[in-house]
């Protein structure tokens, strides 16, 4: 059984990767694809109030439980389209270290920064500033297959972008490449 390709969307809150993930999922036709958001992840967890090191265990756990459920539905050969917020450095080399780097086409989801803060603000559903807080962090790494700026695109544009993309690409992609720069030799079954 041959794996299921991984489209992995990087950026921000308020990004677009949600929107942008949706439209992959109309616009792929060479496959069976699920969109697999960490945002869903967070919200199946129970509604218990935690302490601040428990609630930290509890996300960690969770990103890491996200991780594994990417690798395990791309193993059995479906295509997942990951919608993801690689804030703290560890989450980064956590999906280099359990994702099959051949099968990830590694997608960095770009916005400007006052766009980023009023898509916040007019969505209501996020702390004030999270945005911005991650802004300087999630594109840290510096390696994309290919970005998108949805500050001057739409979630389509982008989507069509990424499809247009897909058989055009060659050599070693970009988890193969930060892999290599990130994880030991002999990690992960040799990177």
């Amino acid at each position: 059984m041959a794996a299921g390709r991984i489209i992995f969307l990087n950026g921000t809150s308020s990004s677009g990767k949600s929107s942008i993930a949706r439209e992959l999922l109309d616009v792929l036709d060479d496959g069976v694809f699920f969109h697999l958001a960490v945002d869903g992840f967070n919200a199946m967890r129970s509604k218990r109030v935690l302490g601040a090191a428990e609630l930290d265990d509890a996300l960690r756990r969770t990103r890491m439980g996200f991780h594994r459920s990417i690798a395990a539905m791309a193993e059995v050969g479906n295509g997942v389209v990951v919608d993801h917020v690689l804030s703290e450095p560890w989450r980064l080399l956590d999906c280099l270290a359990v994702l099959p780097p051949e099968d990830v086409v590694f997608v960095g989801v770009h916005c400007p920064l006052d766009e980023l803060t009023r898509r916040e603000s007019a969505r209501g559903d996020r702390p004030p500033g999270l945005a911005a807080q991650q802004y300087g962090l999630v594109h840290a790494h510096g390696d994309y297959d290919l970005e998108c700026d949805t500050g001057t695109a739409s979630p389509r544009e982008c989507a069509q972008r990424i499809k247009e993309f897909l058989p055009r690409r060659t050599g070693p992609g970009a988890f193969t490449r930060l892999r290599r720069r990130y994880l030991p030799v002999g990690a992960a079954g040799g990177g």
